[in-house]
């Protein structure tokens, strides 16, 4: 009967905690503050500081702190279109890797000649704190009408950057206990890119065997889907984990395929992910902030955190990004822009609980720089994007906003049922029904308007909060996606050819 009554309270409790999150969430985006350090704050308030909730068990931080990064890359990947990213995988891919060993090398060098620390806290130091965090970027910048090609090297970065960052954190813990590496420097970068390669194959690979499955699987109930996506994609990190590479690479590399692939339910999916993404979210921070005792840090490790905080936000960050850009030609603005939206957020203190967990001398110092570091810096950066965007001129406050589409399988006649949303923005309002030049059989059977549903004439003009069902083979929905969202970015001319297809 105890541990009914328990189990009550912590539902209680849990359901107290999202409850007060949502609402904190809900202020902070009034007020231009990052939500996700309210959600940190809360913890702090539900602790040993405040309510006096004990919390210290590094090693469970750990644990939870890791599976709530993959539940948050896996949002990231199944929430990412590719078209957005796709020309900046490169690039991105350079900044996670190269911009990484760049931006440790500079901090481990200012914290151990600088700031006089250890040589292998220093080394943590860089190599927690030089991740963007996937959270904070895709819940940020997604707000932020900035250049498609930036937002997918942000995007990019974050969902990539974990991977090489858990295994050199990792590595360094050992060697900061003594533990021996065979083949030096050389050694561990080999090491690192062998696992992330691995992971991103591994990740890859189960991407596509889900994506044939879930195509060819009907499954009895539509909420199955999203949560086999999910799954699926969770299911790759424990694949690569297992197999000894990178399990972060694994998730965010399936997870992007089965968002971008053509499944049933995609909005639904989208949905459904978003939701899951926001509780590991603020369980994530809140667990942090159970686990951060604000009494304990002391002037050093304040000062240490903003020390460390400035000279990676203004010299290693900038630097690297050059390093890593320069031979893309990015143009210097738009470096500048890169280097300053280099959000971090969780990832860094989830990071600072493995030498935590490993009890490297000193990790307790650098838990609580990294906390100082993380609070004044994602409060300074976060809520700045917008003006600095503008001042930069790559604010696109007059970009058209893009259609949602929910798509159902219509299994016997071989065709799929789209239902497409016009938001505030979208070209396609003012566009006629016949002016959409749709693949062939492709045809607008009903729209809603003001819940009122009618069979719509060629002449028919598309409104903003519109709903469209759309009945198309099957075989040509990828076709009708992209016409209808070429048409709601750039008008009624936007893609239109003759001979291919489109009456």
């Amino acid at each position: 009967m105890n541990r009914m009554i328990d189990l009550d309270r912590i539902l209680l409790v849990s359901a107290v905690v999202v409850i007060v999150a949502i609402v904190a969430a809900r202020f902070g985006s009034r007020l231009g503050l990052p939500s996700l350090l309210l959600f940190l704050a809360l913890g702090m308030v539900l602790g040993e500081s405040g309510f006096g909730i004990h919390f210290g068990d590094a090693d469970l931080a750990r644990a939870l702190g890791f599976g709530a990064l993959v539940v948050i890359l896996a949002e990231g990947g199944l929430t990412t279109k590719w078209a957005d990213i796709r020309s900046s995988t490169v690039l991105a891919t350079v900044l996670a890797t190269v911009g990484i060993g760049i931006s440790v090398a500079l901090m481990t060098l200012f914290g151990h000649y600088v700031l006089g620390l250890d040589l292998w806290i220093a080394v943590l130091l860089g190599a927690v704190t030089s991740p963007t965090d996937a959270a904070a970027v895709f819940s940020v910048l997604r707000h932020v009408p900035i250049p498609q090609r930036l937002r997918g090297v942000l995007e990019a970065e974050s969902g990539l950057n974990d991977a090489p960052t858990v295994l050199l954190v990792g590595l360094a813990s050992g060697v900061a206990l003594g533990e021996t590496t065979s083949g030096g420097v050389p050694g561990i970068v080999g090491l690192i890119l062998l696992e992330l390669v691995a992971g991103l194959a591994i990740g890859v690979g189960l991407g596509w065997v889900g994506v044939q499955l879930l195509r060819r699987v009907a499954l009895p109930s539509s909420g199955l889907y999203p949560l086999a996506a999910l799954v699926w994609a969770i299911f790759a990190y424990g694949v690569g984990a297992e197999a000894h590479t990178s399990g972060f690479a694994a998730v965010y590399a399936c997870a992007l395929m089965l968002g971008n692939a053509q499944l049933p339910h995609r909005a639904a999916t989208r949905s459904f992910v978003e939701g899951i993404g926001w509780i590991a979210q603020i369980g994530l921070f809140v667990m942090l902030g159970l686990l951060a005792f604000p009494e304990r840090v002391s002037l050093r490790a304040a000062v240490v955190g903003v020390l460390a905080g400035l000279f990676l936000t203004f010299v290693a960050r900038p630097l690297s990004v050059f390093a890593s850009a320069v031979w893309f030609r990015v143009p210097l603005r738009q470096q500048a822009f890169l280097s300053w939206a280099g959000l971090r957020g969780a990832v860094p203190i989830v990071l600072a609980t493995i030498p935590l967990s490993e009890a490297v001398p000193g990790a307790t110092f650098l838990f609580d720089v990294v906390l100082v570091f993380v609070v004044v810096f994602t409060c300074l950066q976060g809520p700045t994007l917008p003006f600095v965007a503008r001042r930069l001129g790559l604010l696109d406050e007059q970009a058209p906003s893009d259609v949602e589409m929910e798509v159902a399988p219509l299994d016997r006649i071989s065709a799929d049922l789209l239902q497409v949303r016009i938001p505030q923005g979208s070209l396609l309002a003012g566009v006629e029904i016949g002016e959409l030049r749709l693949p062939v059989n492709t045809v607008v059977t009903l729209v809603i308007r003001a819940e009122t549903p009618f069979n719509p004439a060629p002449r028919e003009r598309i409104r903003v909060g519109d709903e469209l069902l759309v009945v198309t083979p099957a075989a040509s929905r990828e076709l009708t996606e992209e016409r209808l969202r070429a048409v709601g970015r750039g008008g009624r001319l936007a893609g239109w050819r003759e001979g291919r297809g489109r009456r």
